[in-house]
């Protein structure tokens, strides 16, 4: 009689985690390099800062408009079709910039990035889940902290590439061409990933199941915590956002940095980098300090360096904003899992509605780009000051209920 293994090792899915999470590199390289198409769009077009941020307002409101059509498809499809449209899609969108450079209008450029977005939305409403399912339940949280991680890689390379790729070289800055190759080699990457993921197997019982629902019930927002959170994830992805739109432009002035567009751009790499850097450091303190702790120590230290920088100018500015990135780090994981605990049944909900927060980094940078076409670019930063101010009262708040729940 043959007898039974003790033990059967558990499938690593290692093929399959590998092409997920270049997917996360690859939508936090295409995000960040917008920090960088918005000097050189704004140069090229004669644009006022105003115009120039409705790059990011197309952008970021594909989240909001696509978010709950993406989780329809999702559920029809299957995870794994979902990603393979998302990159089709993707694709499609960053194919568009060759057309919208080869005619110079800039309407079309917005339109591509909108399609291009909208590919990204139904990538993170797919991805995120699937690397949770690829293993044990145990394990999940930190299989999707790595992916998370290559995810800030390519928000830390982007810049670097898009400096080189777009804002340096020989010809004119106002040369709109120069995105065509850039823009078309990340055409033709997403579409050999969707090969790729056409070709993975995945086990039969991954499968959608999560219900989509398009509004959330208003008790829901009896909750306090989650509607405080809202309004943190909608400011502070606008914050956030606001910040790495303008550095370029703000690095470049006379009494900043007197920089290139192309060494301001790299230098950009550094504020999306301390992000990353700061993840790793955040999960370490958040073992010893309260979480609701850290995310206002961390608001507060963005405030001060906002303001220093508002007030010194110079090459001190430059730090002080590049060092925001840092503080950043932390605050979305932070705000979203404070905003969601104790909803028990109904996190999934919650989830939905904090991730259509997301849009803030839509609107949050048009109320500075028109702040800056008015007194100045530097004094437009007082738009992220407020918003870091909310969430350091938000992390005051949550910490004060905690308090107030474990007395009672």
């Amino acid at each position: 009689m043959i007898k039974p293994s003790a033990s059967i090792p558990a499938p690593t899915y290692r093929r399959e985690l590998t092409a997920l999470t270049t997917l996360f590199f690859m939508w936090g390289l295409i995000t960040s390099l917008n920090d960088i198409l918005m000097p050189h769009l704004k140069a090229a077009f004669e644009l006022t800062y105003t115009q120039t941020t409705l790059i990011q307002f197309c952008f970021f409101s594909a989240y909001f408009i696509m978010s709950v059509p993406a989780g329809a498809a999702v559920q029809r499809v299957g995870y794994q079709r979902g990603i393979i449209f998302g990159l089709v899609i993707a694709g499609i969108g960053a194919a568009l910039f060759y057309p919208a450079a080869q005619y110079r209008v800039y309407g079309l450029f917005l339109g591509a990035l909108f399609v291009l977005a909208s590919g990204i939305t139904l990538l993170q409403v797919a991805a995120n889940p699937l690397v949770a399912l690829l293993g044990s339940h145990s394990s999940a949280s930190s299989r999707l902290t790595l992916t998370q991680a290559f995810n800030s890689l390519g928000t830390t390379i982007g810049p670097y590439l898009g400096a080189g790729l777009i804002l340096g070289g020989t010809t004119a800055l106002t040369a709109v061409s120069r995105v065509q190759l850039p823009y078309l080699g990340l055409a033709a990457a997403f579409w050999l990933l969707a090969v790729v993921m056409s070709l993975i197997r995945l086990p039969g019982q991954v499968q959608a199941t999560t219900t989509v629902r398009r509004s959330a019930d208003p008790s829901l927002f009896s909750h306090r915590p989650l509607l405080l959170g809202v309004g943190a994830i909608f400011l502070y992805v606008g914050g956030e956002v606001s910040i790495g739109s303008f550095l370029v432009n703000l690095f470049s002035e006379p009494d900043i940095g007197a920089l290139s567009h192309e060494d301001a751009g790299r230098l950009m790499s550094l504020y999306w980098g301390g992000a990353m850097v700061g993840r790793f450091i955040g999960s370490w303190v958040m073992h010893r300090v309260k979480a609701s702790q850290v995310l206002t120590f961390n608001a507060l230290a963005a405030v001060v360096l906002i303001a220093l920088a508002m007030l010194v100018k110079g090459h001190m500015a430059m730090y002080a904003l590049l060092a925001v990135g840092l503080c950043n780090s932390v605050m979305f994981p932070t705000i979203f899992s404070l905003s969601i605990d104790d909803l028990g049944d109904r996190v999934g909900e919650g989830s939905g509605v904090l991730c259509m927060a997301i849009v803030g980094g839509a609107l949050v940078p048009v109320l500075m780009g028109e702040m800056a076409d008015h007194v100045g670019l530097l004094m437009s930063f007082l738009v992220p000051l407020l918003c870091y101010v909310y969430i350091m009262y938000f992390g005051v708040t949550i910490s004060r209920l905690t308090n107030s729940v474990r007395v009672s």
